[in-house]
């Protein structure tokens, strides 16, 4: 029972970290995108990531599978596009919203679930996925004059990554966890690469200042750092336990973001944030039942 406990302890400890890792990756993000283009910092960001992987394949070669490339691509590309529109968020509203509309992923997982891979949708997970989206409306606040475009992007976002978590959940027996990292940190290159080059929307700079090269590396320690120790977490502790303990992150989230200069979030904000959290448990717990 005592190793139990400790094994659950650890699990929590270590999920507090990434929650705070994450949150800390974003607040530098956030403080990035006042010298330098969103799209700019996620190519950076998955420009280090590769160059890390690919040095880590090199030491540790693995065999590729061609049979599933596709599926391999299209994780790459739905974690490129919530990657950008998490980054773009974060640099256009308070960094606590952007977070959790990135946390709406969980309720997309269980759509998807339903219609692609046909797994059922019972009455609690039916209510929990209501609780979720009424919450998502308090926050984008629909029944203003204008639906802001910052919040539609960030659940959309929220959208992309839950796809990308649905591929991951096809392929994760046919290729090594560093090759779905490199599909992903590719394409997440190319994506601001090729609108620099084909569209108005993005702009590249020489930055020559040292602190801001500094934080890109930093960035990229503290996202890894963060994914490690969720990675950790979720292997030594029960899923539902860990899922409830992620959502430290937001107030973590808000924090930062205050520090950088953000209002806190108003009352319709703040009701939105706890349905998201009630409704994103309720659909943790109900999934790791199942299993």
């Amino acid at each position: 029972m005592s190793e139990k406990l400790k094994s659950i302890d650890r699990g929590v400890l270590f999920m507090l970290i990434s929650a705070l890792f994450g949150a800390l990756n974003g607040a530098v993000a956030k403080f990035l995108s006042q010298s330098m283009d969103p799209l700019e910092i996620v190519f950076y960001r998955n420009l280090i990531g590769v160059v890390i992987i690919l040095f880590s394949l090199k030491k540790f070669s693995v065999s590729i599978d061609t049979s599933k490339l596709h599926l391999l691509f299209l994780r790459g590309l739905f974690g490129a596009l919530a990657m950008v529109l998490f980054f773009y968020t974060i640099s256009t509203i308070p960094l606590g919203e952007a977070v959790i509309l990135n946390k709406t992923s969980p309720f997309f997982v269980t759509i998807l679930a339903f219609y692609l891979m046909k797994e059922s949708i019972n009455l609690r997970t039916f209510f929990a996925l209501i609780i979720g989206f009424i919450g998502i409306l308090f926050i984008m606040k629909p029944f203003a004059v204008v639906i802001s475009l910052e919040h539609f992007l960030g659940v959309l976002g929220g959208f992309f990554a839950a796809a990308a978590y649905a591929t991951i959940k096809k392929i994760k027996d046919i290729y090594d966890a560093r090759v779905i990292m490199l599909s992903f940190m590719g394409v997440g290159m190319f994506i601001p690469l090729g609108m620099f080059l084909f569209t108005p929307y993005v702009h590249f700079q020489v930055h020559t200042q040292i602190w801001i090269w500094a934080l890109v590396v930093l960035m990229a320690i503290v996202s890894t750092a963060s994914q490690w120790f969720l990675t950790r977490a979720y292997s030594i502790s029960k899923a539902s336990i860990i899922g409830v303990v992620s959502y430290t992150n937001i107030p973590f989230a808000i924090g930062f973001g205050v520090m950088l200069g953000d209002l806190l979030p108003d009352i319709y904000t703040f009701i939105g944030i706890i349905l998201i959290v009630i409704g994103g448990i309720l659909v943790s717990k109900n999934n790791s039942s199942k299993k």
